[in-house]
C-alpha cells in the first residue's frame, strides 16, 4: 500500500493541523476532533459531551440555526458528528472547491458559538437528547445493556462508569451556565485536531486554515480527567446482573477488561475478539449457531478505549425456548478454548482486518477521521501508514486469553423475556 501523505502543523493557538492531499477524487473532507467525551464529565454533569454535540448545530455568531446543514447540502456535501467516551468529532465532505465553506463553518462554531447560545436552544436540545435516551436506551429491548455492563466493568470512581448519553436527571438539570462553561473549557484550539484530506493544495489549504482559525484565542489548560482513571488490570471476580423484562429472546452478554487502545497488548485482544465472534467462520458462530443450534446470533468486539482499560464484549442471543444458562455455558467453553489458537485462524483474521482497513482509508472521509484519531490518541498521524504492519502471533493471543479472559475478569449480563423490566 502506498504511503498516505500527511503534513503536520500546529498553529500558534495550539490547534493541531493535518494536511493530506489526494487528487484522485475531486472532493475534500474537513474533520475536527475535540479531546472531550463522556470521560471528561464530572458527577452530576453526565451526558454533557453528547448534549453539546447537539448544541453545536444550533447556530453560531454568523450562522443561524439550521443554516450549517443547509449550506453544506446545497454545496453537494454531507456532514455529521458523533460523541464517544474519549472524543467528539465533526466532519464535512464536499466538492473540493467548497473547502473554504467547511473551514468557515467549523471555525465559526469553535470561535464564535457562545454569543448564539440561548436558553430556548438549550431547552430544545435538552428535550431532543432526553427523547433519544428514552427511545434508544430506556424503552428499547436490551437498550440498557451498556449502562449495566459499564457499571460492572468500571468502578464508580472511573470515568467510563457512566454511559455516553448520561443520566436523565443530569441532562434535565443542565443549565445555560453549565453549557457555556463546558464550551469555554473544552471547545478550544489547543484541545482539537483539524484534518483536511482530499483534493486540495496544502499551501492554499493552510492559508485558509490560518485565515479562519488563526485568530481564535488559545484556551486554558485542559482539566485532568476526573475521578480515578487508573484501575486494576482485572475486575477481580465474576460480576453478574440479570434482567427479566420486555425482550424478545434470551441473551447473554459478557465483558472483560483489556489493555487500552494505546497499549501494545490491545492488538492480541482485537485478534482474539475476531477469532471468537467475527463472521460466520468464527468459533462462536460455528459452535453456538451452526452446530449446537442454541443461538440465533453471536458477536464479539472490542471497545478501543484509552483511559485505564478497554473492554472486550461477547454476546449470544438465544432461541425462543432457550436458556441463558445454556448460552453462558457454551460461551464460557469457547472462551476457555482460546488457550489454543491455530496459525491459520490468526492469518484469516489479520487478512480480514487488513482488507477492512484498506477499504476504510480508500474513502477520503474515513481516512481523515483516522488521521485525526491517530493525532489525538498517539500524537502521530503517520501511524496510519504502519497500523496494519502490527504482528500478532498465536502465542500472543493465548497469553492474552490466559491473563484477561478468565473468571476473575468477567462481567455477565443476562436477559430473559417476561416480568417487569
Amino acid at each position: 500500500m502506498a504511503s498516505i501523505l500527511v503534513e503536520q502543523i500546529t498553529l500558534d493557538n495550539g490547534l493541531r493541523v493535518n494536511l493530506s492531499p489526494d487528487s484522485n477524487t475531486p472532493i475534500v473532507t474537513v474533520n475536527l476532533w475535540y479531546g472531550v467525551g463522556s470521560r471528561n464529565e464530572r458527577p452530576g454533569k453526565t451526558g454533557f459531551a453528547h448534549l453539546f454535540e447537539h448544541m453545536m448545530f444550533e447556530g453560531s455568531l454568523n450562522i443561524p440555526k439550521g443554516v450549517h446543514w443547509e449550506l453544506v447540502e446545497r454545496a453537494g456535501g454531507s456532514m455529521n458528528a458523533s460523541t464517544w467516551f474519549d472524543r467528539t468529532n465533526y466532519f464535512e465532505t464536499l466538492p473540493s472547491h467548497h473547502l473554504e465553506l467547511a473551514l468557515w463553518l467549523e471555525s465559526d462554531r469553535m470561535g464564535w458559538m457562545l454569543p448564539a447560545i440561548t436558553e430556548e436552544k438549550l431547552d430544545n436540545q435538552r428535550n431532543v437528547v432526553m427523547n433519544e435516551k428514552r427511545q434508544r436506551y430506556d424503552n428499547q429491548p436490551y437498550g440498557d445493556w451498556g449502562e449495566k455492563i459499564q457499571a460492572m466493568v468500571y468502578p464508580k470512581s472511573h470515568p467510563y462508569h457512566h454511559t455516553v448519553i448520561g443520566s436523565m436527571e443530569d441532562i434535565e438539570g443542565s443549565t445555560l451556565e453549565d453549557v457555556s462553561d463546558f464550551f469555554k473549557t473544552f471547545y478550544v484550539p489547543n484541545n482539537a485536531v483539524l484534518t483536511v484530506c482530499g483534493d486540495f493544495d496544502p499551501a492554499a489549504g493552510l492559508e485558509l486554515i490560518q485565515k479562519h482559525f488563526g485568530d481564535i484565542p488559545k484556551g486554558g489548560a485542559i482539566p485532568e480527567i476526573p475521578g480515578e482513571p487508573e484501575l486494576a488490570r482485572l475486575i477481580g471476580e465474576t460480576k453478574r446482573d440479570h434482567v427479566e423484562g420486555d425482550v424478545p429472546l434470551p441473551r447473554v452478554i459478557m465483558a472483560f477488561r483489556i489493555p487500552s487502545y494505546t497499549e501494545q497488548g490491545f492488538y492480541p485482544a482485537d485478534v482474539a475478539s475476531s477469532i471468537l465472534g467475527s463472521g460466520r467462520s468464527s468459533r462462536l458462530y460455528n459452535s453456538l449457531v451452526r452446530k449446537k443450534r442454541i443461538a440465533k446470533d453471536v458477536a464479539s468486539f472490542v471497545f478501543p478505549l484509552t483511559t485505564g482499560a478497554g473492554m472486550l464484549m461477547v454476546w449470544a442471543t438465544g432461541l425462543p425456548d432457550g436458556s441463558v444458562d445454556d448460552l453462558e455455558t457454551a460461551l464460557s467453553e469457547e472462551i476457555e478454548k482460546m488457550n489454543s489458537v491455530r496459525t491459520e485462524e490468526i492469518s484469516r483474521v489479520i487478512a480480514l482486518t487488513e482488507t477492512s482497513f484498506i477499504r476504510q482509508i480508500e474513502q477520503v472521509g474515513e481516512r481523515a477521521d483516522l488521521l485525526s484519531m491517530f493525532s489525538q490518541f498517539f500524537d502521530d498521524p503517520h501511524r496510519l501508514n504502519s497500523e496494519i504492519e502490527c504482528s500478532v502471533s498465536s502465542g500472543d493471543v493465548e497469553n492474552f486469553t490466559s491473563e484477561f479472559l478468565g473468571e476473575d475478569n468477567r462481567a455477565v449480563l443476562t436477559y430473559m423475556p417476561g416480568g417487569d423490566s
